[in-house]
Parts: structure tokens; sequence; C-alpha cells
């Protein structure tokens, strides 16, 4: 297994990355607060640049890239917001990307990873292997296999807005209980729980999933990486990874609090939510820290927490769904 990264590593990756990504707000947000008995911040990663926190760490690991390896392009495999991150960052570089994406991703992360100028190669995610696809790619062409969470360097950069979080918190005046953050491999929650085992220590921080892909959940109650099984597919399109990452577990087992588990009916209305209540776009995955407060999942009764909400990007006609699904969420 790869090093982990330290609470070092993410302060370097909040510098090198400062010249490309955005620094999202963390707001509070009255009215959930007042139906979980607390005070809720949300920390908006639909505002990082392509609608996600993935452009963080796929912006540090691809700038500590060598120069001279760089021309040989760069490689993903992602169901959508990794693969805009990745392209983006190759963009912004003047670097070839190649993401292996599902054929039925969403079509809003397939045209916009398309848009900035990578190139897809489609697989069936039942019956192909999207690493091993990847890896041919790589092989032929020489180019950076860019991992979605199981690198060091992703994590330390996603573990940016961990950072980002305790400091607007500070500036309201507030010591946060909790952190809840979505999770698939686990490079976003344990990046965050990284960040804060440093500058925010009494800071508790719980990964979500959806019910069926609760990998980090079960596997940090049992104190073994194992994969989580699920029935059928989740509208949360961007969590299904069964089992999390070497890297991301590793840094569980030793700062992450809890892990929570999700039905597809709580995403449902918390994407309904967001929009109506909150007034912002959050696709199904982004929305699952805000799932776990509406749901109950999480009690916030008396506590101050922060809810990473983690990507924007869904098609319309699954928002317009949810929303009719949950009108009054």
């Amino acid at each position: 297994m790869d090093s982990l990264p330290t609470p070092d590593d993410i302060l370097a990756a909040a510098k090198r990355i400062a010249p490309y990504a955005v620094r999202t707000p963390l707001i509070e947000h009255p009215e959930l607060g007042a139906r979980a008995g607390g005070r809720v911040f949300l920390k908006l990663e639909m505002f990082q640049r392509t609608g996600s926190f993935k452009f963080r760490g796929a912006c540090n690991r691809i700038l500590l890239i060598p120069e001279a390896d760089r021309a040989r392009g760069v490689v993903a495999f992602s169901s959508g917001n990794h693969a805009q991150g990745v392209a983006a960052v190759a963009k912004l570089l003047g670097i070839p990307a190649t993401i292996v994406m599902p054929a039925d991703a969403p079509r809003a992360k397939i045209e916009g990873t398309r848009a900035l100028g990578a190139t897809i190669v489609n697989y069936d995610r039942v019956t192909e292997d999207r690493e091993a696809i990847a890896g041919e790619i790589v092989a032929r062409h020489g180019a950076t296999l860019v991992r979605p969470f199981d690198d060091p360097g992703i994590v330390a950069g996603q573990g940016t807005a961990g950072l980002e979080i305790a400091r607007d918190a500070a500036g309201f005046g507030v010591a946060l209980d909790a952190v809840l953050a979505p999770c698939s491999g686990g490079g976003l929650v344990t990046g965050i729980a990284l960040a804060l085992s440093k500058v925010s220590p009494g800071t508790k921080v719980h990964s979500v999933e959806p019910i069926g892909y609760d990998g980090m959940r079960q596997s940090h109650d049992t104190g073994e990486r194992i994969a989580a099984h699920a029935e059928r597919l989740s509208i949360a399109d961007a969590l299904m990874a069964p089992m999390p990452g070497k890297v991301p577990f590793a840094l569980a087992k030793l700062h992450l609090a809890g892990g929570l588990a999700v039905t597809d009916e709580a995403l449902v209305r918390a994407v309904s939510f967001a929009f109506r209540r909150i007034k912002i776009v959050a696709e199904p995955g982004g929305a699952a820290a805000i799932a776990a407060v509406l749901s109950g999942v999480f009690d916030a009764k008396g506590k101050n927490v922060a809810l990473v909400v983690s990507g924007g990007n869904a098609d319309p006609e699954t928002v317009m769904a949810c929303c009719n699904e949950a009108p009054t969420p």
C-alpha cells in the first residue's frame, strides 16, 4: 500500500492547488438547523470547478506528476465527477486526458467531461473491468493513472476542504461537533478527517453512503476492509463503490468516528430539499449528508454540524424527478 498522507501533506496541497481551485463557501442554513435541533452549516462543493470536490484531488495529484512525464498524458476511470476533475486539470495544464466512463453515467457528466477536451472510453459497469481497461491504456501510452480515491495525493487534495471548513467555522465562532461527508471510495471523508485531526481534533467526522454500498460503514464497524453487497443500483451513481480504498480505510481506522447509511428515498428527499429550500442543485450522491440529517440517521440535536454537499452534476431530469417524488421535503 502507498504511504499514508499526513496533515502536512494537506497543508502543502492547499498551497499547491490555490492558484487553480475555488475556495468554496461554508454557510449556515437556519431552516435545516431548526429541523435538526442544532446549528447546521453547508460546505458547498458544487461551487468548485466542475461542480464537485473531485477537482481538488485531481489538481493536487496531477501537479505532483514530474514535468517530464506530463506530456504522455493522464488516464482516469470514473462515473463522472472525478472524470471531469481530471479533464479540467489536464486542460488547464495542457495535458492529454483519457477517461474510462460507464456507458450509463449521467448525461451531464459525460457531456461535461467531453466538453473539457478529454477522450472518453465507455464501458459496461456490470460486465467489464474499468481498472483493466485503464491499465491497458496506461501501458500503451506511458500515461499516468490518476485514481479516484486510493492515492495519497488525491486524499491530500480532498482534505483541503477540511481545512476550509475548520477556518470558516472558526469565523462563525463555532466549534464543530461533527462533519458529515458523502463517501464512495473514501478519499473525501478521510481526507477531511485527517485535516481536522490537526486543526479541529474535537470534531467527529462521519461518512455517509447509500444502503447496499455502505462498505466504509461496514468496514469501520468490523475493523477490516470488506465489500458491501447491493441488491440494486442506487440513485447515487457517484457513491456506488462497494469497498473503501486501501489508503482511505487505513486513515478511517485512525481518524473516522463512524459511518452512516441512507436509503434512496432519503436521497431523493434531500435532492428535493436542496432545490426547493436551499435553492441549490445537488446530485443524489452529493446530497447524502443532507439526507442523513433530514432522515434522522444522524442526530444533530444540540450540535454544531457541517455537511459537505459534494457535487451538483445531476441531469435536470433527475432533479425534477426527485422534486416530483418529494414535493414537500
